[in-house]
């Protein structure tokens, strides 16, 4: 499926020497495929108690198969060092966004990390969650390669069931 996202033309009212309004045409066309879009982390719930936390992660991922699929969410320091990775079995084609937990994660309350999730075979989003168990999560946007070197680390799905 495409999206195809169309602005024609913008009016702005406003005093002219003239006293009319002005137009003002928007040329640029926005549209994207599926097959670009960017597979977030958009919600992160946690429960339990310090250093034993479930995490329950919401995932919108553009899966297409086993071609395509998101593989496994991870809980990682501002620094990039892995706290906890959960591995994904399966693609989520017919269930978007999707939700999955995962723990126990080993952090203090006030510890703050981030939400990340992975695509096989197109790595890591950069639109991630940060935050903390006692504050709550938001949306952050990672740079480029942000702690990318934790793609081999295991734990690693060993194949896609379907």
């Amino acid at each position: 499926m495409i999206k195809i996202a169309l602005i024609l033309v913008l009016t702005i009212s406003g005093c002219s020497t003239a006293g009319q309004s002005q137009m003002l045409p928007i040329t640029q066309n926005t549209i994207m495929s599926d097959n670009n879009a960017i597979a977030q982390v958009t919600k992160v719930e946690v429960t339990g108690q310090n250093n034993s936390y479930t995490f329950a992660v919401t995932v919108d991922s553009p899966d297409t198969g086993c071609d395509r699929y998101a593989d496994w969410w991870e809980v990682i320091t501002p620094k990039g060092e892995l706290i906890y990775r959960r591995v994904l079995l399966h693609t989520h084609v017919d269930e978007q966004p999707f939700k999955r937990t995962g723990g126990a994660v080993k952090i203090k309350p006030q510890q703050e990390v981030i939400v990340r999730v992975h695509m096989s075979p197109d790595g890591y989003s950069s639109l991630a969650q940060k935050g903390t168990v006692e504050s709550g999560f938001v949306s952050t946007t990672l740079s480029e390669g942000f702690a990318a070197d934790l793609e081999s680390v295991e734990p690693l799905p060993q194949n896609c069931a379907f």
